[in-house]
């Protein structure tokens, strides 16, 4: 069967070779016939479709990635072939709608391989601002003496109390990481059940219960109707002074507005990798805060998550083409509550 297949790769080629290593690029050339998208331009739908019905016999799978376009009505009339759709990137049912599943076709993604990296980053700012040593930088960098720079004085991590927004891939991945030096972990998420609570070995709570009750929150939710401005001046009003607020999900998940009311009034501290516009503006308050570390929006980047990206298709494609399920199927009812 794999043989027999005819795969086109809708990624811009510098993307491809980002994420495709040459052993993991032998594997799928492997599986079939494979065509490759040749332009450095993402592609517009209507490209897309012209070479899906270019190809005969048609493609039976695409691989996706950042900058593919919309599976709109011409593409998939264009695709009437397609069985399944690898998506090689992160947020996916931006490009798939509903008549996407509604034509049988499968879908595969690989938010699995950024959740180590933005478990890492998470990680990283929760003990950065646990030990406040960034402020020792910067007094040493702008020339302060040895002696302030010496005299912050930080906190251990083990026997914090964390909370974490969001029980997804990502917010699994940070559980993980907090467990294993020592954190209590409390949770909201209103698709985390009891049962899987437990499993995890967290404290599941609403919301307001964990910004009220954690002194350190982060957040790892998706985007959605249901999460968009979730975090406002109600919930940032309930962390206790000295609190630590981490972002490394997404910035539309806060009134930002508030955030920065909190952060101005100097009350509690923020380590922040994603923000609402983003590019964060030159003139952001925000950049002049030193109650505040700030990254740009660089969570998943790591040369490994690049590679996994890789390989996660691959493996995928594998399987699916060997008539095996797939580890990482997207449905329809999931897009309400992915990112």
């Amino acid at each position: 069967m794999c043989a027999e297949s005819n795969i086109l790769v809708a990624v811009r080629p510098a993307v491809y070779h980002d994420i495709f290593t040459p052993e993991v690029d032998a594997r799928l050339r492997q599986l079939g016939k494979v065509v490759f998208q040749q332009s450095e331009q993402n592609l517009t739908s209507a490209e897309l479709a012209a070479e899906l019905a270019a190809h005969l016999p048609g493609y039976d799978v695409v691989v996706t990635g950042w900058g593919t376009p919309i599976f709109d009505n011409e593409v998939l009339s264009a695709g009437k072939d397609l069985r399944l759709i690898a998506h090689s990137a992160g947020s996916i049912k931006s490009m798939l709608p509903a008549p996407v599943f509604e034509q049988g076709i499968a879908v595969t993604h690989v938010a699995a391989a950024m959740a180590p990296a933005v478990a890492d980053l998470t990680l990283l700012f929760i003990m950065l601002m646990l030990r406040q040593v960034y402020r020792s930088d910067l007094i040493l960098r702008s020339g302060g003496a040895w002696t302030d720079a010496k005299a912050i004085m930080g906190e251990e991590i083990a026997g914090q109390r964390i909370g974490v927004v969001g029980a997804g891939y990502t917010g699994r991945a940070v559980i993980k990481l907090l467990q294993a030096v020592g954190a209590e972990i409390w949770v909201a998420d209103p698709y985390l059940s009891e049962s899987r609570a437990a499993e995890l070995g967290v404290h599941a709570c609403s919301l307001d219960e964990l910004f009220a009750g954690c002194r350190i929150v982060t957040l790892q939710a998706p985007v959605t109707e249901e999460t968009m401005r979730m975090i406002g001046a109600k919930q940032l009003g309930l962390l206790q002074d000295g609190s630590i607020f981490v972002n490394t999900a997404r910035g539309l998940l806060v009134d930002q507005a508030a955030l920065l009311a909190e952060l101005q009034s100097g009350r509690i501290y923020a380590a922040l990798d994603v923000f609402d516009p983003e590019p964060l503006p030159v003139d952001s308050p925000l950049r002049s805060l030193d109650n505040v570390f700030c990254t740009a929006h660089l969570a998943a980047a790591t040369l490994q998550t690049r590679q996994r990206q890789g390989v996660i298709v691959v493996e995928e494609l594998e399987r699916f083409l060997s008539g095996h399920a797939l580890h990482y199927p997207v449905t329809k009812a999931m897009l309400a509550t992915m990112a």
